[in-house]
């Protein structure tokens, strides 16, 4: 790899420490990673207008010449002004400039620019403010628009962006045989970059968006696929296939589903392999995952290994080691919960008895994960939720002993090209069936002049014995006009459930408490709960058959989901009731979307088609690689091409070790990090 473009960031001219600081705010600490920072947008100046036909309060592109400068004014607070006269041969404007005087100083009387900035002003004199510039005799008019920080303008970002991909262009590299970029019509990397940010046309850097979208994708799949064969070494637990499940099947006060039966074929078959399992059993809520989880405890419990199953929190911890104990501890199969708020004492016990292997099946929080927690013979690990872990924790639990078979179960149900990219060093499972007598959950979106309607619905259900959640997306009292959870609660006290036993649940409350509300409303103690989203994964109330959701615009589709997915548990016709006051396009869009289905698969397609893959699990939580240029929703095409280029690459080089592979693989275990791909 070229030399120069690793050197630190300060080694570009103009690029000193505070520069190089501002820098590595957004991740660019040497001139390689400065040519990957990618434009998220470009300015056309072949597209500017007299001054006269400029559009008031709005952005424009002006063609100006500077024909006098006034000198810096420094006016309270330390804010400095610099103003300068600029014409178009015709009218005359203001050019205004805050607190930029390196940038005001680069502008010269006499010389020519095209300018973009907000015109503000009247008719008769007006103004251009803190405009992006560049000469009038630049040979390229299409500039890009960079994410920044503060400090950093557009203007340093692109000088220093053209020093960078002149060191790059002197020093040339390609990532990908030449045969592959003829085969899936793909530009050179060269081209790709340069055009990227100074692009010569709209086609150029349409193809040169392609290219680095395209290597994004195939390093992401070399990058999961590599982690998948790393995993593929030999188990301490090939477990004995002649050893049968079906008088566990038998036994249970349900018949399983079709979908179901096959989930646990497939894991068993895996768990009978010399290489751990690495699987996703993926189920839309209340498919019956823990049913598939207990037979397959039970038959790791028959060949005489342990199994783990780590919860995201303790309320669903504590569900998943009732749902088990009921389920297992009838053929002997021995349960334990371990999470953090146990006592010091009785956590020391229950490891000494996990140690010796006095318990078949351990369920609990990370807690189960810690450096202290030893198993006697620890074959089996469940991760439930998983996009809550990440990479990272996968591994570390995977860590524990004789390299475990690994388990993932996630309720929130993912489209298959995200699934891929996400849980791409796992094989997939898919319950796509609900259990028999399941009933379909009814779903109405109304505004908020129906509220006491819907709440008179709600009383009804509550007088027939039943209980309702009440979801808002706030926790404490703010400027905005939606109401939080505690004043909500209180009104409501008053007005629409006065006479009922109402309880509040929050992010903020300590765990205990939670629990402890929880664990009253699971007794009927409680006849509503109002809460926020704490109460989204999980959590299992039968005799709860309505669900309202206030402020459903504030959710996404496959929120919605979830929460509507808490009611519907039980032998009784549930409702969700979804209160909205917003009109505008999408949202009418995402609650017929919510009303016209309960697939939960149908809606994840059409969340990731709404709000893009960044925002599908919030904030980076499945600990990936971030996507710069790849849009996943829009780009289905090419990324089954970087799967199919991925498996190609790996069938012929499965280390990526020949030279002709080098700078590729190179690459992609720096997107990861080395360690994870090793």
């Amino acid at each position: 790899m070229p030399s120069k473009l690793f050197c630190e960031i300060e080694y570009l001219k103009g690029v000193g420490t505070a520069r190089g600081e501002k820098y590595r705010k957004l991740g660019i600490t040497t001139p390689y990673e400065l040519v990957y920072h990618i434009p998220r947008a470009y300015l056309d100046y072949r597209c500017y207008v007299p001054v006269q036909q400029s559009v008031l309060n709005e952005y424009n592109v002006l063609k100006l010449t500077i024909f006098r400068k006034m000198s810096p004014q420094r006016v309270r607070g330390g804010l400095i002004i610099c103003k300068a006269v600029a014409t178009d041969g015709i009218d005359d404007i203001l050019v205004v400039v805050y607190n930029n005087v390196y940038g005001f100083n680069a502008l010269k009387e006499g010389e020519t620019y095209y300018m973009y900035g907000k015109v503000t002003g009247n008719f008769l004199r007006k103004e251009i403010t803190s405009p992006v510039y560049i000469r009038a005799d630049e040979s390229v008019l299409i500039q890009p628009v960079y994410p920044l920080t503060q400090g950093l303008s557009v203007n340093m970002v692109r000088t220093n962006m053209k020093q960078a991909v002149q060191i790059m262009k002197s020093e040339p590299f390609e990532t990908l045989p030449e045969e592959l970029l003829r085969r899936y019509n793909l530009c050179p990397l060269m081209y790709a970059l340069e055009n990227i940010h100074f692009p010569a046309s709209e086609e150029s850097a349409e193809i040169s968006r392609q290219r680095l979208a395209f290597d994004e994708l195939l390093k992401l799949q070399l990058g999961m696929s590599m982690m998948k064969s790393r995993s593929r070494k030999s188990t301490a637990y090939r477990m004995d296939g002649s050893v049968s499940v079906e008088s566990f099947r038998k036994k249970l006060p349900f018949e399983l589903t079709e979908a179901q039966n096959k989930a646990i074929d497939e894991i068993i078959s895996d768990l009978c392999r010399d290489v751990p399992m690495n699987r996703l059993l993926q189920g839309d809520v209340g498919s019956g995952k823990t049913a598939v989880a207990s037979a397959v405890c039970y038959f790791c419990a028959k060949n005489g290994v342990q199994s783990a199953l780590m919860a995201p929190t303790e309320i669903l911890a504590m569900q998943h080691y009732k749902t088990l104990t009921e389920f297992l501890e009838p053929f002997g199969v021995k349960v334990c919960l371990l999470t953090g708020s146990l006592t010091a004492k009785k956590k020391t016990a229950l490891k000494e008895q996990i140690a010796t292997g006095e318990f078949d099946v351990v369920v609990g929080t990370h807690a189960i994960i810690q450096k202290d927690v030893e198993y006697k013979s620890l074959g089996l690990v469940i991760t439930d939720e998983q996009h809550r872990f990440g990479v990272a924790q996968r591994a570390k639990l995977a860590e524990k002993g004789g390299t475990p078979h690994k388990l993932v179960m996630s309720a929130t149900p993912i489209p298959r090209t995200l699934a891929l990219i996400i849980y791409g060093d796992l094989d997939i499972s898919v319950i796509n069936q609900l259990p028999k007598g399941r009933k379909p959950i009814n779903t109405y979106a109304v505004t908020g002049k129906l509220r006491h309607r819907a709440f008179g619905f709600v009383r009804e259900r509550l007088d027939e014995g039943r209980q309702a959640y009440v979801v808002c997306p706030m926790i404490e009292d703010s400027e905005s006009d939606l109401l939080a959870v505690k004043s909500y609660a209180e009104k409501a006290e008053q007005e629409d459930l006065k006479g009922y036993t109402i309880a509040l649940l929050h992010g903020k409350m300590k765990s205990a408490e939670k629990e402890k509300v929880m664990k009253r409303f699971r007794d009927g103690e409680i006849q509503v709960l109002i809460c926020t989203t704490v109460v989204e994964v999980g959590v299992d109330v039968p005799n709860a058959v309505v669900m309202v959701i206030e402020n459903a615009e504030r959710f996404g589709l496959s929120q919605l989901h979830q929460l509507r997915g808490r009611v519907g548990r039980g032998q009784w016709e549930s409702t969700c009731i979804l209160i909205t006051d917003n009109t505008g396009e999408e949202c009418v869009r995402r609650m017929k979307i919510m009303s016209s289905t309960n697939d939960g698969f149908k809606i994840s397609e059409e969340d990731l088609k709404m709000r893009g893959p960044g925002d599908f699990f919030g904030s980076a939580q499945h600990g990936l690689p971030p996507l710069k240029i790849a849009d996943i929703a829009c780009n289905t095409e090419l990324m089954n091409m970087a799967q199919s280029c991925a498996r190609e690459l790996l069938e012929a080089d499965p280390t990526l070790s020949r030279p002709e592979h080098k700078a590729l693989k190179t690459d992609t275990m720096r997107l990861f990090n080395k360690e994870i791909i090793g």
